[in-house]
């Protein structure tokens, strides 16, 4: 029996393997829903979120997510080399339009940014829905659209009830960077989110117990994602609980897909355990995250000088400071587009490989 649950298992369309897929999916969501539930215990949903939820959420996953960027690109000499003037023009574009921006005002430009960011956001959960569809050789038209409708309104619609009960306990960059919306717009979304999500788990119990056909990561990814996206949102109004739902389940899948899709020829022959390259992985995206927040912190924010050091109180520099300091954030949503789609990149298009195709491999 345990044989054939295992290959049960190995043969459903996992994208890495279903241990990794399990940890890095399902644990990030419970690792969120685990710290809210004890953030209720103490206090911190509904009081100023801790510095080490800052530390670890913001810095550790969040700002050093944006940086595994360069692993995919500026630091492989041959994906750099395939399209250099994207890659080149990307981060100098950002600077140049986010100075031009920043000039006719900072909430214009943190606004510009906050809404660039929440499309990032929103497209990453509907790429993983996408990839696991591509894994599992899904191209059942109705399918693509009941499945993209439920990842969409699981994002977007927590997205339109913050936007109609404005103001809230939590902002995405800074105060009123997100601009209000009529409560009749969330008041219609309602009933299309809920419809979505029935649909959904309608097409999951008609494809799974009646046809046999699984697809448990798809089904786990609109599963927390909803969850957590509304539980981070919706249900609460708490700082706190917006950080550790919405960042963890974004920013860990993101540096496991890159980890994944390291070329082999970029990391040293020997020793290869997978420990020695998470060592060799995570610690330059943490410094890299550390040193940026320290610039941001000493020349712009001023808040954890217990951590950065004695602001530097030159506001002259914001003009040119704050859109240079934001390069990596926007470069990093601008490739986004680029260099996770399967028909440009074959190490994606390997991951999302069928499982029968690669039986037949």
């Amino acid at each position: 029996m345990a044989t054939i649950n295992k290959t049960q298992s190995t043969n459903l369309p996992w994208l890495f393997s279903p241990t990794v897929d399990l940890l890095t999916f399902t644990g990030s969501a419970v690792v969120s829903l685990v710290l809210v539930a004890v953030g209720f215990q103490l206090g911190w949903v509904h009081s100023d979120t801790p510095e080490w939820t800052w530390v670890t959420a913001v810095l550790l996953v969040d700002v050093a997510h944006v940086y595994s960027t360069g692993f995919r690109v500026y630091f492989d000499n041959a994906e750099l080399r395939r399209r250099p003037w994207l890659y080149v023009l990307a981060p100098l574009l950002s600077f140049v339009i986010g100075m031009a921006v920043y000039s006719e005002g900072p909430l214009l430009f943190w606004r510009l940014l906050a809404y660039l960011a929440v499309f990032h956001f929103v497209r990453q959960q509907y790429g993983w829905v996408a990839l696991y569809r591509g894994k599992a050789n899904d191209h059942d038209r109705l399918g693509k659209w009941i499945d993209g409708t439920a990842i969409y309104l699981a994002t977007l619609y927590p997205l339109i009830y913050w936007h109609a009960h404005l103001p809230r306990d939590f902002e995405w960059f800074i105060a009123k960077d997100f601009v209000n919306v009529p409560m009749w717009l969330e008041q219609i979304c309602r009933p299309l989110y809920w419809l979505a999500m029935a649909a959904y788990v309608g097409r999951l119990v008609h494809r799974g117990v009646r046809l046999g056909q699984w697809n448990p990561g798809k089904d786990l990814v609109v599963l927390t994602t909803a969850i957590c996206w509304y539980v981070g949102i919706v249900s609460l109004n708490s700082d706190y609980a917006f950080t550790v739902t919405n960042v963890i389940i974004h920013g860990v899948p993101y540096m496991v897909l890159v980890y994944w899709t390291q070329r082999k020829e970029q990391w040293v022959a020997r020793p290869t355990s997978v420990v020695w390259r998470v060592l060799r992985f995570l610690p330059l995206l943490w410094l890299l995250a550390y040193a940026e927040e320290l610039i941001w912190d000493r020349a712009v924010w001023e808040e954890r000088s217990w951590l950065f050091g004695d602001a530097w109180h030159k506001s002259s520099w914001h003009v040119w400071l704050v859109p240079l300091l934001a390069v990596p954030q926007a470069t990093h949503y601008i490739l986004d587009g680029f260099i996770w789609r399967r028909r440009s990149n074959k190490d994606v298009a390997q991951i999302t490989q069928s499982a029968m195709s690669a039986e037949a491999n």
